[in-house]
């Protein structure tokens, strides 16, 4: 599962100065209630599954035959999950006979009586015909996984021509559930049959192979797919729709790509690395990849980021790329990445209870840093690292444990602690053991574990096997504690005496962290390494010279997760930037030049990683003093002309149009109409900023086909110089974005339009697409950004009395 956090990050991010005070209420029941792994009365061994499904009524018919055992001691009644059903019949198949039995369902779950004790390793048969009705399902989701009710059908009558009809499935963490009954915890594995009739012009995708596909007489099709691996129920799918499939091949297994008509073109250059993650993965690890396929489908109105349904990974529709948003470079190929790897960890070894999902997420995580260093450099791979430890650090998840035992809900444990911070333990212990020993383990691990289940502590196990250390300590304070260490690093240095000292106090005030690090002492580029153990709230590391070194570098290879405060000097970071090698090193001595306005943070300009030029632009144009220095500028004026990243090129271009310079004015006209959707809608922006009219024609030309960048100034510069007759045009471009990124940068220029309106109807109308999409958020987004919609409602409301009222009956 990749989290979709787009709209909650950004809502914060964008209010600077603000404050979010979330209380805990520490005598909340759910803190005294141990969350263990289910108890297993009965194993699932097959689920057969018969479906076709309802469009009017967005239900499903199903007919299911579920082959169960007892685990271990005898039984004599099961009881499964199944929610918002109707259930028709309930009966026991066996020798070609059926048995009516005796049940009792309240809505949540189904209590089965069956006909006899069954012994342990005995199986049985139970048939279950029913309807499963998931608009009729009102469980909460999670700033995750934003809805829960299992089955989705997207436009279902075709009412909103701008939409395909689709249905797609999302199990985790217990949505399978709703559409078939099942035992739906994270520790039961299957293998499976899913039989879906269709319509005979959409194609059909599930787990496993396609084995059969019949044309019945009343124009529809059954498509029937096999699962002869077992996996869990939360990772069951199914998808429907109109779709074109590319397909692809890894070591002769079928790999691929589901995808709307329009988006066939480009099919590969969004999902064409696959085959090469697939044989980079399964290499590193030194585990082939498994399953009997691979398959990757794109849904609509998707409801998180992506899912790692085995071997049928579902993307929302984000991963839907044009060739011109692709110029920019595939914005999706991390997310690929991370749920290929699940394959491995989540699906081939799954999390035995949701207090265990770092098991799958903190790795999938990870994986993201392996193949940015694999496939784009080590630059690539730190900087990931490093943006993915700062998500972590500004989350407030400091008191949360990585496995975590207490929680309020099992939606809750999908966070920056499962993922960014876990994946960040993850890269520790790969520098603390070393490259050959970390996937020696993991390959301990999944080759121990493979078609079960997996925690914590096996993996700690699996880890101790290969390299022979004992790693609790590790364990203890990483994975069974919370927090990370604040550290505060100090110099002293005696000439006469030939003698340093680096003091690294912990100031962390609930307990001391134990932390191998490299420290590396520079003296011009000859460099010297030190392994040092912090164990103790201060720690002092002491080394001789004959001549002062220019650089003490605490964490030489940047790897800890900590927050820390380097008393180190401008000439000390002088050093740095020249001679230590790394992406953070010199992102750290960038911002020290930053924050003491000195000019060698030019020197970013120059670096051969378009991503600390990129930074470093960004940097400058939130500078009023470099802004106005001239040979600064000229220097982003020459970079406009080379700069070959076209990202990188766009912040430079961001640079100049935030000068108001008229003499830009030749750059912005000629980079608007730019292949690159982030450098056109720069070049706009800027324009904006000197000729509003001219920008204000060129938005209304580009929208129609806009996205990403040039999708959010266009409507931003719309609706700021836009009048009252340009209403209609702008509600049906709000409404036409999608949830996410698009629409949230059109919402407060939203606001801003609404309020020079005189038309009370037509604010009211603007008003109902803005709580629409408020609405569209989780709770706990909801709960984080209100006052943030309140501020602009606001606004609205002082206008009129009227709107003000309207305001009140709408917005709760």
């Amino acid at each position: 599962m990749k989290r979709y956090m787009v709209v909650l990050l950004l809502l914060i991010a964008s209010v600077s100065n603000a404050q979010i005070t979330v209380k805990a209420n520490k005598d909340a029941p759910w803190r005294k209630l141990y969350r263990s792994e289910a108890t297993k009365i009965n194993d699932l061994v097959h689920t057969k599954l018969d479906v076709s499904f309802d469009y009017s009524k967005s239900w499903m018919y199903g007919k299911v035959w579920i082959t169960l055992k007892p685990h271990f001691y005898p039984t004599d009644s099961l009881n499964l999950d199944a929610k918002a059903m109707e259930i028709k019949e309930v009966a026991l198949v066996a020798n070609n006979k059926t048995t009516p039995l005796t049940y009792d369902y309240n809505g949540m779950n189904l209590f089965i009586k069956l006909n006899k004790t069954y012994g342990a390793d005995e199986k049985y048969t139970i048939y279950i015909n029913y309807i499963a009705k998931p608009n009729e399902y009102t469980g909460a989701g999670s700033v995750a996984i934003t809805d829960a009710k299992g089955l989705y059908f997207i436009n279902p009558t075709g009412e909103d021509k701008s939409k395909p009809t689709q249905i797609w499935t999302q199990g985790e963490t217990e949505g399978t559930s709703v559409w078939v009954p099942t035992i739906d915890r994270p520790n039961q594995k299957s293998t499976d049959e899913i039989n879906m009739t269709v319509p005979d012009k959409y194609v059909t995708l599930s787990n496993g192979l396609l084995i059969g596909q019949k044309k019945n007489a009343d124009g529809t099709r059954t498509d029937s797919w096999k699962m002869d691996l077992p996996h869990a129920p939360y990772l069951f799918f199914m998808g429907v729709g109109e779709y074109t499939i590319i397909k692809d091949s890894y070591k002769g297994k079928e790999v691929s790509y589901y995808v709307e008509k329009e988006y066939a073109p480009v099919a590969r250059k969004i999902f064409g690395y696959t085959p090469e993650m697939m044989k980079f993965f399964s290499e590193k690890l030194g585990v082939e990849y498994q399953w009997q396929k691979y398959a990757q489908i794109v849904g609509r109105d998707y409801v998180s980021g992506a899912m790692e349904n085995t071997t049928a990974t579902l993307h929302q529709e984000t991963a839907n790329q044009n060739a011109r948003q692709l110029v920019d470079g595939n914005e999706w190929e991390e997310t690929i990445a991370h749920e290929l790897f699940h394959q491995w960890f989540g699906d081939l070894v799954t999390a035995e209870s949701w207090s265990n999902l770092t098991v799958n997420e903190s790795f999938a995580d990870f994986s993201e840093t392996l193949w940015d260093e694999y496939k784009h450099g080590k630059d690539a791979g730190d900087e990931h690292n490093y943006n993915e430890m700062q998500d972590y650090l500004s989350s407030s998840g400091e008191k949360k444990d990585l496995v975590r035992f207490y929680y309020k809900d099992q939606e809750d444990m999908f966070d920056a602690v499962s993922y960014n911070k876990g994946g960040r333990i993850l890269n520790m212990l790969r520098n603390y053991v070393g490259e050959d020993a970390f996937f020696k383990s993991l390959n301990n691990y999944l080759t121990t574990n493979k078609f079960k289940t997996g925690e914590a502590q096996q993996l700690r196990l699996a880890f101790e096997s290969v390299t022979g250390k004992d790693l609790n300590w590790f364990w203890n304070q990483w994975y069974y504690g919370s927090g990370h260490p604040i550290v505060k690093i100090d110099y002293k240095y005696d000439d006469a005496a030939g003698k340093g000292m680096a003091i690294i106090q912990q100031t962390q005030s609930d307990k001391i962290f134990k932390l191998p690090v490299a420290i590396d002492v520079y003296t011009g580029a000859t460099k010297q390494r030190f392994s040092f153990f912090i164990s103790n709230k201060t720690d002092t590391f002491r080394f001789t010279y004959n001549q002062r070194p220019d650089l003490v570098n605490v964490d030489g290879d940047k790897i800890m997760l900590w927050e820390k405060t380097d008393n180190k000097t401008a000439a000390n970071y002088v050093a740095q930037i020249k001679y230590a090698p790394l992406y953070v090193d010199r992102i750290e001595a960038l911002n020290y030049f930053a924050k003491k306005n000195m000019p060698e943070l030019l020197k970013g300009l120059d670096d051969a990683y378009a991503g600390i030029r990129s930074f470093t632009l960004s940097t400058i144009s939130s500078d009023s003093a470099l802004l106005s220095d001239e040979n600064t500028l000229a220097k982003i004026e020459g970079m406009v002309k080379t700069e070959k990243d076209p990202k990188t090129k766009a912040r430079a271009i961001e640079a100049l149009a935030n000068t108001y310079a008229e003499q830009y004015k030749p750059i912005f006209e000629q980079y608007v109409n730019d292949s690159s959707y982030t450098i056109s809608g720069e070049a706009l922006s800027g324009l904006n900023n000197i000729d509003s009219a001219n920008a204000y024609k060129l938005a209304k030309k580009y929208i129609k086909d806009a996205k990403g960048k040039l999708a959010s100034v266009a409507s931003t510069v719309i609706m700021i110089n836009g009048a009252e007759e340009d209403f209609e045009f702008v509600i049906k471009m709000y409404a036409t974005f999608p949830p996410g990124q698009d629409k949230f940068d059109a919402t407060f220029p939203l606001f801003y339009y609404l309020s020079k309106l005189d038309d009370i109807e037509k604010i009211k109308q603007g008003i109902d697409q803005i709580v629409s999409f408020r609405n569209t958020l989780s709770q706990t987004d909801q709960e984080y950004t209100d006052y943030i919609f309140k501020a602009g409602f606001d606004n609205i409301g002082q206008k009129d009395k009227e709107l003000e009222d309207y305001i009140k009956k709408v917005y709760k």
